[in-house]
This record gives structure tokens, sequence and C-alpha cells, in this order.
């Protein structure tokens, strides 16, 4: 074709630059301008070509968005077009046309990368629908293009995410705490991201190439805590058929986490107090002390000034663990984080599936309202249960769970008017939903639900599931 009868099919248009390019390719005149003028009619700058090769030179030509493709174009294989298409314009979203007998073909052509088909003889009002809806996909995937340049700004310190003046404030807290060899008290509510502050100031600072061992002081057993910490000498107990080094040992030279230092037993608070003062350790069953050389971190997300006053944590300990003080906001406080958390978790995931996850703008609204008890991890765990879940293309706002979304917090009475329903319920339901969402898989269940397996097993048998 020349350039002149291009130029026929194709007039130039005085079209706004931030319009959606449509390219419809089908051999068929009456289908090519019905589809154009409805393309038109909602903000599409359309072109129109009647044969593979012309569609390809308007792509040479043209920054294409979406392509309407006929996959029986005369010449040339359907499949064969897409993946030209697809090489010329990797990011254009393909909408494949097929006749009603040949719908496997359409299937295919979605694996091969297609947005999506339609079957001829098809409507205006169903291409309107397709078209509407790849609209608000491209729109969506603008915008996590932009929020996965605002995320590579601004990382703090060793992948913490956020631009909230609160957090901004916690990243010059970090760099001055990274640059000193004092014990650190990080505080926060359970899911802020305590541990990963840690990290920062560590890997941070002039220790980064020395070993960084986490503590969780809420998982051990508490007969074996001191064991764990100190190390202890062959024959020292039962089962003690040779000598263990202790964690504090094993981070010689590098920095110690307490994590949940305030769920730590009273009596192991004191020898914990005794190693950090005098910096040496005696393992279990040994007369002979060991010197260390460890920095302390420590993180709660309990009151340890409460506790002291209770008796449940020790007022020197306290003081010599709280020489820097670090509070980590919670995330209703730094709601601005949101869609920038949202987006650096859903391009993690979308690499691990190899399938682009993005949020609507109605699953956006809910996660901007909710309060996030759970903070960052819940986010996290959300948008992993709604990807699991999820089969479409996007997040939508029924994807969510339903203290999120809004479905699960009341019930209706027999008067039809609203009745409370306890937490404990609420927790109820959503265990066993999601169990059941995912055929059965419990430890799934546990991990898109932020607990720990025990805990979903502990609470099985607690409403007697006959799956526990």
């Amino acid at each position: 074709m020349t350039t002149a009868a291009a130029l026929a099919l194709n007039p130039p248009q005085s079209e706004p630059a931030n319009l959606l390019n449509l390219l419809i390719v089908d051999d068929e005149r009456a289908v090519r301008e019905a589809c154009r003028e409805v393309a038109r009619t909602l903000g599409f700058s359309a072109l129109v070509a009647e044969s593979a090769e012309h569609a390809y030179r308007l792509l040479e030509s043209h920054a294409i968005d979406v392509v309407l493709l006929d996959l029986k174009l005369p010449g040339v294989g359907g499949m064969e077009a897409l993946n030209r298409i697809k090489q010329y314009r990797r990011d254009a979203e393909v909408i494949v046309v097929t006749g009603c007998g040949t719908v496997q073909s359409a299937v295919q052509a979605m694996k091969n990368g297609a947005y999506d088909y339609v079957t001829k003889p098809f409507s205006m009002d169903e291409l309107k629908v397709l078209l509407e809806r790849v609209d608000t996909h491209l729109k969506l995937k603008s915008e996590n293009r932009m929020l996965r340049e605002r995320i590579r700004s601004k990382h703090g310190f060793a992948g913490i995410v956020g631009s909230a003046p609160e957090m901004e404030k916690l990243y010059r807290m970090i760099a001055k705490a990274a640059q000193s060899n004092h014990p650190v008290l990080i505080l926060g509510e359970s899911g802020t991201g305590k541990e990963l502050v840690a990290r920062s100031i560590h890997f941070s600072g002039p220790l980064r190439d020395k070993p960084f061992i986490p503590v969780d002081c809420g998982s051990l057993v508490p007969t074996l805590i001191e064991s764990e910490l100190f190390g202890y000498v062959k024959g020292a107990f039962t089962g003690a058929v040779q000598a263990k080094d202790g964690l504090l040992t094993m981070a010689e030279g590098g920095t110690v986490f307490f994590d949940e230092i305030g769920e730590m037993p009273v009596d192991l608070q004191a020898k914990l107090l005794r190693a950090i003062q005098e910096k040496e350790i005696r393992p279990v069953g040994s007369n002979r002390r060991i010197a260390i050389n460890v920095r302390v971190l420590a993180a709660t997300n309990r009151d340890l000034e409460q506790g002291v006053s209770q008796g449940t944590f020790r007022r020197d300990l306290y003081f010599r663990l709280n020489v820097l003080s670090l509070k980590i906001p919670p995330l209703r406080e730094r709601r601005q984080d949101i869609p920038l958390l949202s987006g650096y978790f859903l391009d993690r995931m979308s690499r691990d599936c190899g399938r682009e996850r993005l949020l609507s703008d109605a699953a956006m609204k809910l996660l901007l309202a909710y309060d996030w008890p759970g903070n960052v991890r819940e986010l996290e765990n959300c948008l992993e249960r709604a990807c699991a879940l999820n089969s479409g293309p996007d997040i939508q706002a029924t994807d969510l769970p339903g203290a999120i979304s809004g479905n699960g917090h009341m019930t209706a009475n027999k008067s039809g008017s609203a009745k409370i329903v306890p937490m404990s319920e609420l927790e109820k339901q959503t265990i066993l939903h999601t169990i059941m969402q995912l055929n059965g898989d419990k430890l799934l269940a546990a991990r898109l639900l932020g607990i720990g397996k025990t805990t979903l097993y502990r609470k099985l048998k607690e409403y007697g599931s006959q799956d526990c």
C-alpha cells in the first residue's frame, strides 16, 4: 500500500496527545469503520488497517496502545500476526477477534499474550465494554509504572518504603543510630517493620560486614532461651551430646537483635543485662566465662515503662536498652504511603508469578480507608491473598478480605437491621473461609492470614473443625 493510500484510510487527526491509540486490523471495511466509530465515542484515537502488513507499518510509525486484531486475516496466520505485533509494541494490549467455531485459537492467543478476545459476529455494545475495560487497565498500568518510579526514589534504608514526613524523620534517626555502637530500642506496633529497621541500622553502619543475628524472644521455649543465647557445654543437660555456641557468641563483632524483648522472662532479663554490661557470658553447664563483643538492638510492641511499673520488665535492663529510641509510626498515621507500599508489594508479586497485578481505584479507596491494625504486614498479606484468589488482570474491591471491603463486619437480624458480629466470630469466619477458598491448604492460609501454622491449628481445634 502506498503512503497516500495509508493516509486515505487513516487521515491525520487533531486529537489530544493523551488519548489512547487503538489500531483496528480487519479485512472487512464495514467492521473497521463500525469499530472505529465506537472507539472514537469512547475517546480513543483510532487507526485502521486492512491487512497484517499495513498494521506492521502503522506500528512502526505510531505509538499504539491497543490493537483489535482479526485472527482470520488473508495470507497470514493469526498467531504469527499476534507475535509480530508484540515484537513491535511489547506493552500494547491486543484484543483478538475470532469466529464462533474457533474459540480455541482465541484461548491460545491469550496464552501468547493477548489481553482478551471477542467472537464474530459481535455487537457494538460488546466492543464498547471491552474497550472500556482495556482503557481502565491501561490507566492502572500507567499509575503502577509511576508508583514504581516513586518507590525507586523513596526507599529509605535497606528497602524500607515510605515518603510520609514521619518516615523521613525515622530515616534520619536510623542514619544517626547506624553510625554509633549504642544499644537501640525500636518501638512500634506489630507489623510496622521493626526487624527491617534493625537490619537497616546494622547494614547501614560500620558493622555491615559482620553477623546480624535476630532472636525472636516470643517464639523461643522459655526453658531453652538461656541455652540458645549463651550456648552450653557437652553434658550440661539431657540431650546435650556436644557443646554448642550460643547466639551471642555467633554474633561476635556484629549485632544481636532481640525481637519482642518484652516477652523475655524476668529471670533471664537479669542474665542478659549482666552479659551486656560485663561483655561476657557463661554457657549453660560451664564455669568458664567467655568475652563477647556485640551490639544490641531490641524491639517491642509493648509499653515497657508500664511493664517496669508492673514488675514484668526490669527497670535496669530497660534503661540499658533505651540509650537510643526509635518509634515506627503505624500505617494508619501515614496513609499517604499506602499506594506506595501497595505498588511495591504488587510489583514484587507480579515478578514472582510472571503476571502483572494492578489495583483498581475502588480497591485502593478501600485500602486507604481501612485502619490496618496489623500495619504493613497486614497490607502485604491482604495483597498476597487477593493475588492468590483473583483470576483477572486487576484486583477489584471484591477480591479484598471482608474486614477491609466491609462485607464481614455486620450481619442482618430477623428484623432486617444490622447486628454487630464479635471479633472472635469474624476471626473464625475469616480463617475458615480462607481455608475453603484455598481448597484446604492450611499452610498457605496461615501465610496469607499472617499467623503461624501452630496458631492456625490451635484455632481450628478451638472451632472443632475436622480439618485440624
